[in-house]
């Protein structure tokens, strides 16, 4: 009787872990399409005479790129680029060049720097996002636009102030990825 009390919790515990694996659906599909609708966000009905919504969709990228680092292939760069490309209004074309390098920046960085801080993770997406809206207004003002480096301004500061609670959001959409479900075997 003492026995089955004492034993009874752990049996339970174990029981409900027993059978049960990621799935595989979600463990990859997850980033994937969390960095497609995070490109599609900054295009909803917002009305602002300059940039003010930060490029969410490849702050995500580089979330992603930093909490998992080997999730992704390199060449990730390119479906997703081509994603924000169609939706962002920028010249076709930057979004997948700029998405590539960036990816080939992290790759460098992950290879030169294993074990990271925090700090240096901020100061990483800090950098590649503000080359990224400095180079995506380079790319639209040799398209024919005429817009001040000011105006990015306080969307690259948004931005990089943003970015530490999308590395928060991308941790708990892994979790989310690597919830163990019921296997069925026939």
């Amino acid at each position: 009787m003492i026995r089955d009390r004492l034993t009874r919790p752990i049996n339970d515990r174990f029981r409900k872990r027993i059978n049960r694996v990621p799935s595989p659906v979600l463990a990859r599909g997850v980033p994937w399409l969390t960095i497609a609708l995070a490109s599609i966000l900054p295009g909803w009905p917002f009305i602002t005479s300059a940039p003010v919504i930060p490029p969410f969709g490849f702050m995500l990228f580089i979330a992603w790129r930093q909490v998992r680092p080997g999730l992704m292939p390199v060449w990730a760069g390119i479906p997703l680029g081509l994603c924000d490309d169609m939706f962002s209004g920028q010249p076709f074309g930057s979004a997948i060049l700029l998405w590539s390098v960036a990816t080939l920046v992290l790759e460098f960085i992950e290879f030169r720097f294993p074990w990271r801080l925090f700090s240096l993770d901020w100061l990483v997406a800090s950098g590649l996002i503000g080359l990224y809206l400095l180079l995506s207004l380079t790319f639209a003002n040799a398209a024919g636009g005429a817009t001040s480096v000011l105006a990015i301004l306080p969307q690259a500061g948004l931005a990089m102030l943003v970015y530490p609670l999308l590395g928060r959001l991308v941790a708990l959409f892994d979790r989310l990825r690597l919830v163990p479900f019921m296997e069925m075997n026939p």
